[in-house]
């Protein structure tokens, strides 16, 4: 995790950022890692399949599995709004979707920017976060697409 920031600040590069929200709080997902993003539409349960997983959606005749966002970073359920979103991301070289209260901008982090975020979040978010970068007076968690679900997880996921 410290590498990614201090290889970055040597050369202090610019990396885009997909801006959502959850319960409150920006994250920020890198945009290489997205895909598109979605409007909410109906998600299908999977019987049986693992609870951080809400079910499939069906993406122009591509079955992709959304992922339960509240429940991996250890939030309370909310209700789906207009501003619900499915965001499609590529990571673990599997297609999922994240389901976020909304979406907001896609935003340039200057590596001098990210701080390493030891006391962000709870332990379960904990694992997933590449740094916070304070950006315009707010704090914006960046996540690592890769480390949502860990290895078995992503493996369980490719055989749903």
């Amino acid at each position: 995790m410290g590498n990614f920031a201090t290889e970055a600040n040597q050369k202090d590069e610019t990396t885009q950022w997909v801006k959502f929200r959850l319960s409150g709080e920006s994250y920020g997902i890198p945009v290489l890692k997205v895909q598109e993003i979605q409007r909410y539409s109906e998600i299908s349960p999977i019987p049986g399949a693992p609870s951080y997983v809400l079910g499939i959606i069906n993406l122009r005749g591509n079955v992709i599995s959304v992922l339960n966002t509240r429940e991996r970073f250890g939030l309370e359920e909310l209700e789906v709004t207009d501003n619900t979103r499915i965001v499609i991301l590529e990571a673990a070289g599997q297609i999922v979707g994240i389901l976020v209260d909304s979406v907001a901008e896609v935003i340039s982090v200057k590596a001098s920017e990210v701080d390493i975020a030891p006391n962000v979040g709870n332990d379960e978010t904990a694992k997933f976060i590449d740094g916070v970068s304070n950006k315009d007076g707010e704090l914006l968690i960046l996540l690592d697409a890769e480390k949502i679900l860990n290895d078995d997880e992503w493996k369980d996921l490719s055989n749903l």
